[in-house]
């Protein structure tokens, strides 16, 4: 795998998930494609029913097509180290961010989910957070019910590292999860289920900028 460059917290501000390979890869490289035009600062490739070789090819394919962000695959690090890609990112019921850390390569991102304060403790030497859902329990997040602006606030404290909002994003609220603390956000159907995910990502990035100023 290519050296990777070390983690840079701007890449958090705005990542575009992946939904599927219903037009496959090629689809997915042009959806990706376009939000990165936008504006989307970091991408993760989730595909949970595709197999391994799948991802690979996949996430080769994205690092390919757009060196200029960041690449993690979802739960696979092996698949992200096969690939070449820049990181992996964990859930909550995966392998902790401090076991994963010693065996990975020097720079290699590790991302983590966290609902509840138990899971802090899980995330413990990744980069960053990703908390939520914060206003849905929308496909992508995991299971569970909204925590709401005042729970991501506290997370992101009791966590100490870099956190970013998922569920329920959108140009609407972002400013209100950008003022309560976020790095960033994450998103999947803002962006990859948009007709126009460049637009979309335009959008995200200038109401995201807006209530920075």
């Amino acid at each position: 795998m290519d050296a990777q460059p070390r983690f840079n917290r701007a890449a958090l501000r705005i990542i575009a998930i992946t939904d599927t390979l219903r037009d496959g890869i090629p689809g997915l490289i042009e959806r990706a494609r376009r939000a990165v035009a936008g504006g989307a600062t970091m991408l993760q490739l989730r595909l949970p029913d595709e197999s391994a070789r799948t991802l690979v090819d996949a996430a080769r394919a994205l690092r390919q097509a757009l060196p200029e962000v960041p690449l993690l695959v979802n739960e696979r690090a092996d698949v992200a180290m096969a690939a070449g890609a820049h990181g992996v990112h964990l859930n909550v019921d995966g392998v902790p961010a401090a076991s994963l850390r010693r065996i990975v390569p020097p720079g290699f991102i590790i991302g983590a989910s966290v609902g509840d304060d138990a899971e802090c403790g899980r995330a413990l030497d990744a980069d960053y957070v990703a908390i939520g859902p914060v206003f849905t329990a929308g496909r992508g997040t995991g299971a569970g019910l909204a925590i709401g602006l005042t729970r991501f606030s506290d997370l992101s404290l009791r966590c100490g590292l870099p956190a970013v909002a998922i569920g329920g994003i959108s140009t609407a609220n972002v400013g209100t999860v950008m003022r309560a603390g976020a790095a960033g956000v994450a998103v999947i159907s803002a962006l990859f289920s948009s007709a126009d995910p460049t637009q979309a990502a335009r959008d995200l990035r200038a109401a995201l900028d807006a209530s920075e100023s």
